[in-house]
């Protein structure tokens, strides 16, 4: 599987934006996808997850009830729907694909990953 994240830019704090990770091969539609972040000086961290029938999702805390992550397999393409978005969000943000149907919370469990997007978010 062959990712390619885009969508990310500078948001003023309290906007929005969305980022599409789009997948090359055929395996996307039986894949766990994660989202996670690194900002500078600080290790990658998990931001959310979704099952590979998007039928179950997981959220870090500090972005629940904020963020939603969803996936449209016709489309290979997963997304995160990010919304009052805070400084404390400024970081590259990277999409990956486990080897499962069903998600990890920790990066060394991801197989595959994007490139990342740059997501800064002025106060």
């Amino acid at each position: 599987v062959q990712l390619q994240a885009s969508g990310g830019g500078l948001v003023q704090a309290g906007g929005s934006l969305r980022l599409s990770c789009a997948a090359s091969g055929r395996t996307f539609s039986s894949s766990a996808m994660g989202w996670f972040r690194q900002a500078p000086g600080k290790e990658r961290e998990f931001v959310a997850a979704i099952s590979w029938n998007g039928g179950s999702t997981q959220y870090a805390d500090s972005v629940n009830g904020r963020f939603t992550i969803s996936r449209d397999n016709a489309k290979n393409t997963l997304y995160l729907q990010m919304n009052s978005l805070k400084p404390e969000d400024t970081a590259v943000y990277y999409c990956a694909a486990r080897g499962s149907r069903w998600y990890s919370l920790h990066p060394r469990e991801y197989d595959y990953w994007g490139q990342g997007t740059q997501v800064t978010v002025s106060s």
